[in-house]
């Protein structure tokens, strides 16, 4: 089920992140090259989790987690931007075990609701086009994210 996510979260949501991120830190160190990779990420097994328990420990209020017979096994981070009136998904995964089984769709329904309940008139995403990032642009599309722009980022060694 979904529901809000609570501080005790935090070990389980780090691990689901660590975990699920793994292959794209991986691609990125084999297309960045080790030098360009490791000041990027200087701890690639621990980074991403640490980057997300710093969002939901800033904004606990702006994050969800899915839990399956009392285990954390997926979340889902977010943000409003009542401005421009666009809800936008942040950083979401499964445990890598867990996928495939409906998880993610539940989460992304939870917060596009949320958005919906909140005045929002479009939702965003934010994936990679490269392999590694496939799960995450399936399930995108599956939830029904049709509209899309693709840009690319450069790097040059100095």
């Amino acid at each position: 089920m979904v529901r809000p996510f609570k501080f005790e979260d935090l070990p389980a949501v780090k691990e689901i992140a660590n975990q699920a991120w793994q292959p794209i830190m991986e691609m990125f160190r084999q297309r960045l090259g080790d030098q360009l990779f490791s000041l990027i990420r200087p701890h690639p097994e621990t980074d991403k989790g640490e980057e997300v328990a710093a969002q939901c420990r800033q904004h606990p209020e702006n994050c969800l987690v899915y839990e399956e017979n009392g285990q954390v096994v997926g979340f889902i981070t977010f943000w409003l931007d009542r401005e421009h009136l666009i809800g936008e998904i942040g950083n979401n995964a499964v445990l890598p075990e867990k996928r495939g089984r409906g998880i993610g769709q539940k989460m992304y329904q939870a917060v596009l609701e949320f958005f919906r309940k909140n005045g929002m008139k479009y939702a965003r995403v934010n994936t990679g086009l490269d392999q590694a990032h496939l799960y995450a642009r399936r399930a995108y599309e599956r939830a029904g994210f049709n509209i899309k722009h693709e840009w690319v980022t450069y790097y040059r060694k100095l």
